[in-house]
Order: C-alpha cells, then sequence, then structure tokens
C-alpha cells in the first residue's frame, strides 16, 4: 500500500464523501502547488519547478484526477464515495511524481505542438493539455501521420481522450500504418467517455492496428475491465512478438485477467509485464500466473496493488519459478501473508540477475521476512533496491535482514519503513551498512519505533557514504537531543536527511483514527486530502 493509500484507511463513514466542493478541489490544488515546488529529493535531482509552473501543473493534475475519480462513482452511485476519493488522491500523487521526476520547462516547452513533439520515429500526443478530441481537431493533430505516416514506428495517443468520430478519422489513417508500427501506447485516451462510446472507440482502434508487429503496446488507465479487454482482442490476439506489455490501472479483474490470459497467445517474447493498481484478486492472480509461465525471457514483472491473497500469491510465486532471467521484481500492496512470502522465498533462489525487488505491504511478518532475507543473502548478488516496508517486521526479524543487507555490496535504495525494527534492529541494519555499500544513496527506517542509539548510529553511518542522498527516520521516537545529534552529523550536508516533523520524542503513538462523530462530508474529505503525500515508486 502505498503512502497515498494509506492516507484514505481510515474507518468508512455514512456520509457521501463524493463530490468534492469546488472550494475543496481549490484546497488541494494549492496544496498539489506547495508540494511541487517545496525542495526535495526529486528537485535536487530534477530540478525545482517555479510557482507559475506548478500552479499550472496543478490545476491540470486535479483536472485529470476529478475526472478519472468521478468516472469510477458514476459506474456505483450508491457508495459512499470513499473509493473515488481514493482514486482521486492516488492519481494527483502518481502525476505530481510525474511532474516532479520531469523537472522544470519553459513556457514555450508547454505550448509544444503535435508538429515538434513528432519528429523521428515517433509521433507523441502525450505533452500538452488534456483534451477530449473530436472530428475536427482529429484531423489536424493526426495531419503528420497523414501526410509523413512512412516514417513513424511508434505512436503515443495517451493524454487525449478520444470521441467516436475522432476514432473513424484515426482509422484509414492507422491502417495505412500497421505495417511499420512497433511501439504503441493507448494508454489514458478514453478517459471521461461514456462506457459504450469508450468501448466503440477501443474495439476501432483494436480492428486498425490488427496484425500489427508490435514489441511494445501500452493500454494502461482505460478502466477497460473484462468488456475493455474484450473490446481490444482482434489486436491482443495478433500479437506472437510482444516484449513489453502494460495493463496498469484497467480495472483488471478476476474476469478480465482471464480474457488477457486467453487474448494473448503468445508470450515466449515477453520481457516486461505491468498490472500495477487493478482489482486482479485471488482467482485473477492464477490467470496472470498462467501468462508468466508462458513468458521464459521475463525481466520486468508487476503485479502490485491488485488485491492478491495468499491463493494467488502462491500461484505468482509458482509461475515466476519459470522466470530464470527476471531483473527487476514489484509485488507491492497486496495480501500475501506468510504463506505466500514462503513460496517466494523458495523461488527468489532462481533470479541470479535480480537488481531491484519490491515486496513492501504484503503482510509477511518476521517468518515470511527472515525467509525472504535468508535466501536472498545467497542470492541476487547484484542488487540495488530492496523495498520490504509495512510489513509487521520487528527486531525478532533484524540479525536476518542485517546479514541478507551486509551481503548486497551494490545496494543503491534500502526501504524497511512502517515496521518495529526498534533500537535494536535499527542498530543491526546500521552496522550491516558500514562495510562497503559504495553505491548507497537512500535508506528508510521512517515509523520504526526507532529511538536516540538508532537513529545516532544510523546517521554515523550513511553520512560518510560519498554518494549518499536521502535517510529519512522520521516518524520515530527521538529525543530531542537525538535530533540535536544527528542534525549535527548532517551539518555540512542538511539536504541529505529528510524532515523529523512527524517524530514523537515522548514515544506516544498517535491514534490515527482520531476524528470527531458525526463530521459532514467536506469535513471528512478535507481530512483525507490534507495527507496527500508523494512515495516514490519503483
Amino acid at each position: 500500500m502505498d503512502s497515498v493509500t494509506q492516507t484514505f484507511s481510515h474507518r468508512l463513514t455514512s456520509v457521501k464523501l463524493w463530490p468534492p466542493s469546488q472550494g475543496t478541489r481549490l484546497q488541494l490544488v494549492d496544496r498539489m502547488t506547495r508540494n511541487l515546488i517545496t525542495p526535495s529529493i526529486f528537485s535536487r535531482k530534477y530540478g525545482l519547478l517555479s510557482k507559475e509552473d506548478a500552479e499550472e501543473d496543478a490545476k491540470q493534475i486535479e483536472e485529470i484526477a476529478f475526472a478519472n475519480a468521478n468516472q469510477h462513482f458514476e459506474k456505483e452511485p450508491d457508495g459512499d464515495g470513499g473509493s473515488a476519493v481514493q482514486i482521486y488522491a492516488k492519481e494527483s500523487s502518481r502525476l505530481m511524481l510525474e511532474v516532479l521526476k520531469r523537472g522544470p520547462r519553459t513556457r514555450e516547452d508547454r505550448e509544444v505542438t503535435s508538429e515538434k513533439l513528432t519528429t523521428g520515429t515517433v509521433f507523441d500526443l502525450s505533452c500538452g493539455h488534456r483534451s477530449f478530441i473530436e472530428a475536427g481537431e482529429a484531423e489536424e493533430l493526426l495531419k503528420p501521420l497523414r501526410e509523413h505516416g512512412n516514417s513513424y514506428t511508434k505512436i503515443c495517443f495517451s493524454n487525449k481522450s478520444f470521441g467516436l468520430d475522432a476514432a473513424r478519422v484515426a482509422l484509414p489513417i492507422l491502417l495505412s500504418l500497421k505495417d511499420q508500427l512497433t511501439e504503441v501506447d493507448l494508454s489514458d485516451f478514453v478517459a471521461g467517455r461514456p462506457e459504450a462510446e469508450a468501448l466503440e472507440v477501443m474495439s476501432i482502434f483494436s480492428s486498425a492496428l490488427e496484425g500489427c508487429t508490435l514489441r511494445y503496446l501500452n493500454l494502461s488507465n482505460n478502466a477497460m475491465g473484462e468488456k475493455g479487454v474484450r473490446a481490444f482482442g482482434s489486436l491482443l490476439r495478433s500479437q506472437k512478438s510482444l516484449e513489453e506489455l502494460y495493463l496498469m490501472n484497467d480495472g483488471i479483474s478476476e474476469e478480465a485477467a482471464r480474457a488477457v490470459s486467453e487474448l494473448i497467445p503468445s508470450s515466449e517474447k515477453l520481457r516486461v509485464i505491468h498490472f500495477y493498481n487493478n482489482m486482479t484478486g485471488d482467482e485473477g492472480a492464477v490467470a496472470i500466473s498462467e501468462i508468466v509461465k508462458r513468458s521464459p525471457v521475463l525481466e520486468d514483472f508487476r503485479c502490485s496493488s491488485t488485491r492478491v491473497g495468499s491463493e494467488g500469491g502462491i500461484a505468482l510465486a509458482e509461475a515466476l519459478r519459470t522466470c530464470t532471467c527476471l531483473k527487476k521484481l514489484d509485488l507491492r500492496d497486496n495480501m500475501f501473508g506468510v504463506e505466500a512470502g514462503m513460496a517466494l522465498s523458495k523461488t527468489l533462489s532462481v533470479f541470479a540477475d535480480l537488481t531491484e525487488i519490491y515486496l513492501s505491504y504484503l503482510n509477511l511478518e518476521d517468518e515470511g521476512a527472515e525467509a525472504l532475507a535468508n535466501v536472498l543473502k545467497e542470492s541476487a548478488p547484484s542488487l540495488e533496491v530492496l523495498d520490504i516496508a509495512g510489513n509487521d517486521i520487528t527486531a525478532k526479524s533484524a540479525a536476518s535482514l542485517a546479514a541478507c543487507i551486509a551481503a548486497k555490496q551494490f545496494l543503491m535504495r534500502l526501504n524497511l519503513a512502517e515496521n518495529e525494527l526498534k533500537d535494536e534492529g535499527a542498530i543491526l541494519i546500521g552496522k550491516a551498512l558500514e562495510e562497503g555499500h559504495g553505491q548507497l544513496h537512500e535508506v528508510d527506517l521512517s515509523t520504526n519505533l526507532i529511538r536516540r542509539a538508532g537513529a545516532r548510529l544510523l546517521a554515523q553511518v550513511v553520512v560518510r557514504k560519498p554518494g549518499f542522498k536521502l535517510l529519512n527516520i522520521n516518524g520515530n521516537y527521538i529525543s530531542d537531543e537525538g535530533i540535536d545529534e544527528v542534525k549535527d552529523m548532517f551539518k555540512n550536508s542538511p539536504g541529505l536527511l529528510g524532515p523529523l516533523d512527524e517524530n514523537d520524542p515522548e514515544g506516544e503513538d498517535l491514534d490515527e483514527d482520531a476524528e470527531e462523530e458525526g463530521a459532514d462530508n467536506e469535513d471528512e474529505l478535507e481530512s483525507r486530502l490534507k495527507g496527500l503525500d508523494i512515495k516514490l515508486e519503483g
């Protein structure tokens, strides 16, 4: 579960939370603007946005997030709106992260036309403002494809919502190009359209592109569900050489997952499969595992935030044993539990080339975490990212984790946030990082019940690393004296120490569910939105 999702894990209320008032929407824009202009690890790497650019980006982010959330809410109007609020926040967080990674742009860059973007072999409509495309605008936007189509092998229609008339304009143009196309991005290209129209648009694009020999296909952020997957059936069935497939945030339910498995006849060349933020569940994960079994050269598998429990987790773990080329594995924010964690530990030994593994918020507990750490210690020698946050791990598992971490000399990012390692665990982890680890640049042990001794040891170790960028020990129980000591260690490089504003020197647990009974929906909604945060995704 990412940080935004956690913000929305409060108890349910009977009041309607959707839609928000215009005032609440404006407040969110203001909050995002402040977030975008605040110095951070992102601004140090990508550059700091100006206030003017941040305001414009924040407005656009809010409009997109609201449209996606509202579309979701309209499909289940009898709900309290809580799931729509969650989508609203998660989309806002995702898009803010994209803007931060993009960095500052000039005004001229913002107003760049599609003709400037479509140079070389790539035709890209995704930059600039999000908009609804009808026939007239489609004629203008797609003119370069009509006039110079033989030069393009990659097309991206993302961030432009195509209506039925616009799709009909695109149909003959795409038919003329399909023998040369190798990469197609149709992510987020029907947002805000009624379901019947969106499905017909998908079907038109699918028939136009049927028979393309694609290596890359992105159909993310289209809220497809099973109907949408089947609307793309002719395109999916015709793919024999697909290397990358992205179906993120598509409402991929159990039935939709079965449809995906059914409609992709050939996966022998698939290197990347991403299913982030869907409703796959256990049975859906079993269907996805069938695709995984048929993907022997898979290098990058993401099935995070897909509501997969123990049964589905075990199925995925067993299927992954055939993927000996795997380099990146992301299973975050599911409900695996100990049993699925144990099954996964038996699989990890086959991943000799693994460089990144994301296993946060899987309910692994000490037993699952120790099993995984013990196997990882002896495998994945080139591991660069280890993320195992939010798994109820205590100091009991710290020795196994520390032994694993000590063996990973190429480690760049370590995330053990939101566990219960306390000082004992923090000190063992810190000592494991003392020797070597010359590439280490980020350590997160926030919210781990750590006090002065653990914080001080961690700070002493990482501050000496030559390329280190960020230590996060916020949300712990560090005394005022301990905070002063840590800050003094970073006095020559204060930007390497994360904020400590949520530290509790008294060591008292915070009651996250403390809310006044009977609060109206605006108070409830605002209290949720105030927690909006950015969390680095793999």
